[in-house]
């Protein structure tokens, strides 16, 4: 269990998130092995995915430290023009410009430091970065998983209520199809994620 101790949330833009690129990738190995995810990751493939920040310029990161400067939390963003075409490919096919919004990736927080508000602040602040960069949306994605998937924890709620409160808009016919290797798994399989968006015209 968390001790209570004030966590330090630190920003990291571009390639100077290198250094901690292997603290980042076994935050996201252990989180997203949790349903809805059941991600069965490996070091050699996060240094691939995570790649794409440090060749982004406009990426940022937002880690969470521990008293003692270990990362139990973490959170990233590029512009989704940075992206892999996976995840442009539905907004041009929408007719919607993909230099128009900010991607907001990962949110990953060990289970003993959950409930601090660490959710709400990594979105505050990537959204802030999204207006400095003078992007007009952001956006991010969530799996799609039917409500009685076997893996599914019979105390697991959806985030769908809060990322709404934040003002964000599920976007069905915005979907992306993205491989991964699911816990049982023997290979990667092709997943499909859902886009919420939201625009600061509104």
């Amino acid at each position: 269990m968390s001790d209570g101790s004030p966590l330090r949330l630190i920003e990291v833009e571009g390639p100077g998130l290198g250094p901690w690129i292997p603290a980042l990738g076994g935050l996201r190995i252990k989180v997203f092995r949790e349903f809805p995810y059941l991600y069965d990751g490996d070091e050699a493939y996060e240094r691939e995915y995570l790649s794409v920040y440090l060749r982004s310029p406009r990426s940022l990161a937002v880690l969470a430290l521990d008293a003692e400067g270990r990362p139990v939390g973490a959170t990233t963003c590029l512009p989704l023009e940075d992206e892999q075409e996976a995840f442009r490919a539905p907004f041009t096919s929408a007719g919607l410009n993909p230099a128009d919004f900010l991607y907001l990736a990962e949110s990953v927080v060990l289970p003993e430091h959950r409930g601090r508000g660490l959710g709400r602040e990594f979105f505050t602040r990537r959204e802030a970065h999204a207006r400095r960069l003078g992007l007009a949306r952001t956006t991010f994605c969530s799996v799609d998983r039917p409500a009685d998937h076997p893996a599914r924890p019979a105390a697991w709620k959806p985030l769908d209520p809060f990322w709404s409160s934040l003002g964000y808009v599920r976007r069905p016919e915005l979907r992306a199809v993205f491989p991964w290797k699911e816990l049982g798994e023997r290979q990667e399989s092709p997943k499909t994620l859902t886009f919420w968006t939201r625009s600061w015209h509104d």
